[in-house]
């Protein structure tokens, strides 16, 4: 028996008979979605973090009036805006041939994960550089190394380990938040739930899907926790 076929059979659920491999489906779309939005977004903040730190006047307000909106404004609101609202210029998109990209629902929620993602870790990253002591700069400036140099070889690294706990809630932030993509008709995790629901009325579908995201959160909260205790076990024999 293929057990992808009848899920169900191990805890006795019809719904999941029916529907564990479409939410199984739907879980990796969530990881993919994620996964690549969070990616993008960490180096996108760290240009961000430091053209709000080291850049002219010009782009520090241009960062800190993009952080400010994305910050400031619901993650569903702006995943509207991307998908129904850029979406509306269907001729200029294709004009451009860029129609592909606006009018797939995943593209659009990762667009509008990234630039929101970005927004959150640039704060945490531009608070962990600041909180470095202005020492480390003056030392590395007496031996000689440039701003840039500086900044690659001896404040980011520190700042990275300050910044990992902030980022690693960042991560399941946007593991929990990613389920407003089912509403631009995205078949994530939560997407498949919906579906599910809606053919069976079953409940439990919601109770199986609320302990899929808690079992995703816990596992990588404690992979955290070992990645961070391992960067950081020489502060520990101070």
């Amino acid at each position: 028996m293929n057990w992808c076929e009848y899920p169900g059979w191990l805890v006795g659920s019809e719904v999941l008979q029916n529907y564990g491999c479409r939410m199984a489906s739907g879980l990796w779309i969530t990881v993919e979605l994620v996964v690549i939005s969070v990616l993008i977004g960490f180096v996108m903040a760290l240009g961000l973090a430091i053209a709000r730190l080291y850049g002219p006047r010009w782009a520090q307000a241009a960062v800190n009036g993009y952080t400010t909106f994305f910050r400031g404004t619901p993650l569903l609101c702006q995943l509207f805006l991307v998908y129904y609202g850029l979406g509306q210029f269907r001729l200029f998109w294709q004009d451009t041939g860029l129609w592909w990209f606006f009018r797939d629902p995943f593209y659009c929620a990762a667009l509008t994960f990234t630039v929101n993602t970005a927004a959150y870790q640039a704060e945490i990253l531009r608070g962990a550089i600041q909180s470095i002591p202005r020492g480390q700069f003056e030392g590395a400036a007496s031996l000689g190394l440039h701003r840039w140099a500086t900044l690659r070889l001896v404040i980011l690294p520190q700042a990275m380990i300050l910044a990992l706990r902030p980022l690693g809630n960042e991560l399941i932030v946007m593991i929990k938040s990613s389920a407003v993509a089912s509403l631009v008709t995205l078949f994530d995790l939560m997407g498949a739930t919906r579906l599910a629901f809606a053919r069976s009325f079953d409940l439990s579908i919601y109770l199986y899907a609320a302990l899929i995201y808690l079992t995703l959160v816990e596992i990588i909260r404690r992979v955290w926790d070992r990645i961070e205790l391992r960067l950081s076990r020489h502060l520990a024999l101070r």
